[in-house]
């Protein structure tokens, strides 16, 4: 797997920007239409830390200094797919959350050569170490829920999610998804930056 060129980080997050007008009915009722992937997401996660399977790996990059590649490739496709959810929700796209097709929003992580890339004892402290990107989080997610209620309104009246508010919510995803590579995949040792880009 490539990560796109340019791209300075082992995650690359992006939600394409949606080519005309969305419909506002289903926009008005975007919750009520997410009932059924909420409940299909919610059994698979059990309500864990976004179901993915952390201790596990972080067991094994500490003992045995592997990552093994199905749990890499588990925690992956769970972390697109609550991504295709998240952009749902956040009214960013329109098509319903798809289990298995990628759509238009793109997340991808690098598997690491644990030996080479990763320090052994890290995932003990990385959760520790992300504490401040926690904090910028929780105030960047308020704005972001206020674009998201504003974006709503828009969409209602001019049947668009404006750009500049949509670019800011997709940045903040992208930090979110950096953030967690980091913290609780474990997949980079690679401190995460503090931009939205």
């Amino acid at each position: 797997m490539t990560l796109q060129a340019g791209s300075s980080y082992p995650v690359v997050f992006d939600i394409e920007y949606p080519d005309g007008p969305q419909n506002r009915l289903k926009a008005v009722f975007r919750i009520i239409l997410a009932i059924p992937i909420l409940i299909l997401v919610s059994t698979i996660t059990g309500g864990a830390q976004s179901g993915s399977l952390i201790f596990g790996p972080a067991l094994m990059i500490i003992f045995r200094q592997k990552y093994p590649r199905w749990w890499f490739d588990f925690n992956v496709e769970l972390a697109r797919f609550n991504a295709r959810i998240g952009a749902y929700l956040a009214l960013l796209r329109e098509e319903y959350p798809a289990t298995d097709d990628r759509q238009a929003v793109t997340l991808n992580y690098e598997y690491p050569d644990v030996e080479r890339d990763l320090n052994r004892w890290m995932p003990l402290v990385k959760w520790i170490l992300a504490i401040p990107h926690y904090i910028v989080l929780v105030l960047l997610g308020i704005v972001a829920i206020l674009a998201i209620v504003a974006a709503w309104f828009a969409i209602l009246i001019t049947g668009n999610f404006p750009r500049g508010l949509f670019d800011y919510v997709v940045g903040v995803g992208r930090w979110f998804y950096r953030v967690q590579a980091y913290a609780f995949l474990l997949t980079t040792d690679k401190y995460p930056p503090f931009s939205l880009r």
